[in-house]
């Protein structure tokens, strides 16, 4: 069975409203190459936009540690700062601090640096443990 697009359908709804019936779509090869580009094309953003909308939201990550720990991290850009929440709900404000590479963040006594989806959670009184955020 095939189905319209939202912007087929709505138009099929605004064309029988008026007492009109569209033309159906075009098979033509040349048609159908042509919209798929437009579609395509309409759906990426540039990297910059990308960027901006990274750089001005907050993120969350959820990263499964090797020492059984689930971290949950938002990451406030506009603020730079990150809030690391553990499985057992305690949570930890860190100040974003200049990283070479990735991502690092830290204060009394926590640290959560990493680069892609690779992360490493030090807390005080306990020993780093390399994570993996997992969405």
């Amino acid at each position: 069975m095939r189905t319209l697009s939202p912007v087929l359908l709505s138009l099929t709804f605004v064309a029988s409203a008026c007492g009109q019936q569209p033309a159906p779509p075009s098979t033509d090869g040349d048609a159908v190459r042509d919209r798929a580009i437009v579609t395509q094309t309409a759906q990426h953003r540039t990297g910059a936009e990308l960027q901006d909308s990274a750089l001005n939201r907050v993120i969350r990550t959820v990263y499964l540690c090797q020492n059984g720990d689930r971290l949950s991290v938002d990451f406030d850009n506009p603020r730079q700062m990150a809030t690391v929440r553990n499985s057992s709900g305690e949570a930890v404000d860190l100040f974003q601090e200049r990283a070479a590479d990735g991502i690092w963040y830290r204060a009394s006594g926590h640290e959560l640096r990493g680069v892609g989806r690779l992360a490493t959670w030090s807390a005080t009184g306990r020993p780093p443990t390399e994570c993996r955020a997992i969405d």
